[in-house]
């Protein structure tokens, strides 16, 4: 079993920053891809980037360039920097973890991006 575990969200004006962290625990393996997922309200939740555990990344065209996902192993530890927020950055942020076939979540933490 694994436990996510997200912090860093909160309330920032347009423009600004936040940093997101993921930690996870339990039986974490070398091998695995997390990411972060976001769902605003009345919208399904998407991808917004992810990082496998060798560092390669991928991200949602609307965050490409502003966003930044990184790791560290040693930690089991996400991190996504969020730089020049928008509105519509606005959203549930979660974590997510796929190790050999099995997801997991993490519960998530708010952002909301005021104009």
């Amino acid at each position: 079993q694994v436990q996510l575990v997200e912090s860093g969200g909160g309330l920032v004006q347009a423009g600004g920053s936040l940093r997101l962290s993921c930690a996870a625990s339990g039986n974490i393996f070398s091998t695995n891809i997390m990411g972060w997922y976001r769902q605003a309200p009345g919208k399904q939740r998407e991808l917004v980037a992810q990082i496998t555990s060798r560092g390669t990344t991928n991200y949602a065209d609307s965050v490409r360039g502003r966003f930044t996902i990184s790791r560290d192993n040693a930690k089991n530890t996400v991190y996504l920097q969020m730089n020049s927020l928008k509105p519509e950055d606005t959203a549930d942020y979660y974590c997510r973890m796929v190790q050999y076939g099995y997801i997991y979540w993490g519960q998530g933490t708010q952002v909301t991006v005021s104009s």
